[in-house]
């Protein structure tokens, strides 16, 4: 019998490859990881990303979603909507994705960091866990985890010198997203 070498995807149960999701312009949709076709209500592209904005349908503790895919960034920002008694203590949440565009179809592949502005206050950094999980399964390679690491620390540190304030620190790097309630 041969001894295995290193971890495999076994090993970490938990994990999984990275999420990919699909922004169909063209056909108004929103396909989820799990291959679940949404209706968009907005879609609106500026230089700097694409403005998404659906409805959560059948859930019980969200809405409706506004984001915003940031290509050059890395980062897909979004603002949940939440019923009354299910609210969050934070305004954005901050996935850490590598965005391919197409005119047509924008399509995001999720590298597992995720960040939780409150804003003026603070961000928490989620799923590091995850992310190192992946890469010691093979799931993500060590250059995609690098970027993603990359990206969250740039991410902190802009939010950092500018207080927190997602908006204030976007202006700064060519980016003004729009949000319906912020």
């Amino acid at each position: 019998m041969t001894a295995q070498h290193g971890p495999t995807a076994e090993t970490f149960p938990h994990i999984h490859p990275p999420k990919i999701e699909l922004f169909d312009l063209e056909a108004m949709t929103n396909t989820d990881p799990k291959g679940v076709v949404r209706a968009v209500r907005e879609y609106r592209v500026e230089p700097f990303g694409l403005y998404v904005a659906r409805d959560v349908i059948g859930h019980p503790s969200i809405r409706a979603l506004e984001s915003w895919l940031l290509p050059e960034m890395g980062l897909r920002i979004t603002d949940w909507f939440y019923p009354p008694g299910h609210e969050r203590d934070y305004q954005f949440y901050v996935d850490v994705v590598h965005i391919d565009v197409d005119p047509r179809c924008w399509r995001t592949e999720d590298h597992y960091l995720d960040l939780v502005l409150r804003t003026g206050h603070g961000v928490d950094v989620l799923d590091t866990d995850e992310l190192l999980a992946a890469v010691l399964a093979g799931l993500l390679d060590r250059s995609a985890a690098q970027a993603a690491l990359v990206t969250a620390y740039r991410t902190l540190e802009g939010l950092a010198r500018h207080g927190y304030r997602l908006d204030s620190w976007l202006s700064t790097v060519g980016a003004s997203p729009t949000w319906s309630r912020h």
